[in-house]
């Protein structure tokens, strides 16, 4: 099972000789965020301020900064075990599209062990309940991690908000900017629920409750960033991640639920039209991205622990943190993907891609320009549609190997008929796009091109140069003659 609270996995990382404790004074003006960016680029371990200047709060960073640790972290030895139990959800019918998606999903609801459940009396995070003037965001180490940054920035609090009408629950990551002691700036941007949430809100002249909660379970914070369908509970899915149910707890100023064993959670309500200037900030784009108007969260209540402690990420050009959350989601949704897009066998996102910048996908073709329906359908598919690259290969190549992949997407391809470009959405956070929110896409054909798609060379396509497989076999038994 996944840890329950992030306190005993520090403790269990600890055992381990894979976190280590700064006893030194750090300031969170941007020695603590070159301090982690160096310790994450190098694979190096979880890392536990506990003299932060500013601040009498811990702060834990690179928790989940490689694979070992967040597959420790979820109860894992592997992403696949999720993917199989995922697929599992899917038997045994064969639901199709967004409906099948859904569908799967909604089998969660019906599993004893998976539904988020609310605590009875006082919570862990409620020991401490600071109101009015005793609010002081000042207090919480927020990070100022790159020069050009508009300001000190929370960069893993977990946002709590439901849609005003339907009562739907949404749980999202948001950077977050400390613009006062009592303001958060919220980063929304346009594709993400909680901004739908808040226009609705707006639109009928209402204010939107809000609750942000830090140093969530494990099963929780990665719940925060998978790409699930609007109406799925994040809930659920931390539930059947973390193998029982999520204990929750009502917020003391806000009609919303927050982890009862996380460290701190802040409570607020956002007036319509309340917006403030938020950013530049260093994303993980590795980019700035820009000053911009957006929503800002009074906030009302603060609770925490005893003895709090905070958690944070830095995020900037790949690799980070960001790296081993984005191979999960990679690996966890391949079932609910073939699902979308039955054609595909295997797919990669790279990191250095930014994850959404780039798919790299595998085919077992079938017909001619069988590539080509694969890309538009991966276009079309939820948050996939952000995907400004796609590179299309055969079922026998690893979409993993890179130096694989290149040869074929460099090789295999004749420019003129195998590139497809279009125009669509893409991230809000695009510097690329000569126009906010949308942009050029490219799909590329690295399959072997049948005569039914015009290549019409004398021979047909060449066969892939590889080693005789009888020689192959005697040459590794006779290895160690060699002497090499």
């Amino acid at each position: 099972m996944a840890y329950d609270d992030l306190r005993s996995l520090l403790r269990a990382l600890e055992r381990e000789g894979d976190l280590t404790r700064i006893k030194a004074e750090v300031d969170p003006y941007l020695e603590v965020g070159e301090i982690v960016d160096r310790v994450q680029k190098a694979g190096g371990p979880a890392l536990l301020f506990e003299n932060v200047k500013g601040s009498s709060m811990p702060l834990a960073m690179n928790v989940y900064g490689t694979d070992r640790r967040l597959l420790k972290a979820l109860g894992l030895t592997a992403y696949e075990e999720i993917s199989g139990k995922i697929g599992g959800l899917l038997k045994p019918e064969l639901p199709h599209g967004f409906v099948g998606v859904r569908e799967a999903f909604g089998k969660l609801a019906n599993m004893t062990h998976v539904p988020p459940k609310k605590v009875k009396g006082e919570a862990p995070v409620q020991e401490v309940v600071l109101t009015g003037d005793d609010v002081d965001l000042e207090k919480l180490p927020a990070l100022f991690t790159w020069p050009k940054d508009g300001g000190s920035f929370f960069n893993l609090g977990l946002t709590h908000t439901k849609h005003p009408e339907t009562g739907v629950r949404n749980l999202g990551l948001y950077r977050l900017q400390r613009h006062d002691k009592r303001t958060i700036g919220m980063h929304w941007q346009i594709h993400k629920d909680s901004r739908n949430h808040y226009q609705v809100a707006a639109k009928r002249g209402e204010k939107l409750p809000v609750a942000i909660a830090f140093g969530c379970p494990p099963a929780v914070t990665y719940a925060s960033t998978a790409p699930l369908p609007g109406d799925i509970d994040e809930y659920l899915f931390a539930g059947f991640l973390q193998g029982k149910r999520i204990e929750m707890v009502d917020c003391k100023t806000v009609p919303l639920q927050v982890p009862a064993h996380a460290e701190v959670v802040i409570e607020g309500w956002l007036e319509p039209g309340e917006m403030l200037p938020e950013g530049p900030f260093g994303d993980h784009t590795g980019f700035y991205t820009p000053q911009e108007p957006f929503p800002a969260l009074k906030i009302d209540c603060v609770t925490m622990r005893k003895r709090p402690l905070l958690q944070s990420i830095v995020v900037g050009r790949p690799p980070t943190e960001d790296g081993p959350l984005g191979r999960a989601t990679e690996r966890f949704f391949l079932p609910l993907l073939k699902i979308i897009v039955p054609d595909i066998v295997d797919y990669h996102l790279p990191e250095s891609g930014g994850f959404h910048n780039c798919a790299i996908v595998s085919i077992d073709k079938k017909y001619p320009k069988h590539a080509q329906k694969v890309m538009h359908a991966i276009w079309g598919a939820h948050m996939m549609s952000l995907t400004k690259l796609i590179v299309v290969v055969d079922a026998d190549c690893d979409v993993h190997d890179l130096h694989e992949v290149s040869w074929r997407a460099l090789g295999n391809t004749d420019y003129a008929r195998d590139l497809t470009v279009v125009e669509g959405p893409v991230d809000h956070l695009d510097h690329a796009s000569y126009q906010q929110f949308w942009g050029g896409k490219a799909g590329i054909d690295a399959t072997k091109k049948w005569p039914e798609e015009g290549y019409t060379r004398d021979g047909g396509w060449p066969d892939m140069v590889e080693s005789d497989p009888r020689t192959a076999a005697l040459v590794d038994r006779r290895w160690k003659e060699y002497g090499l």
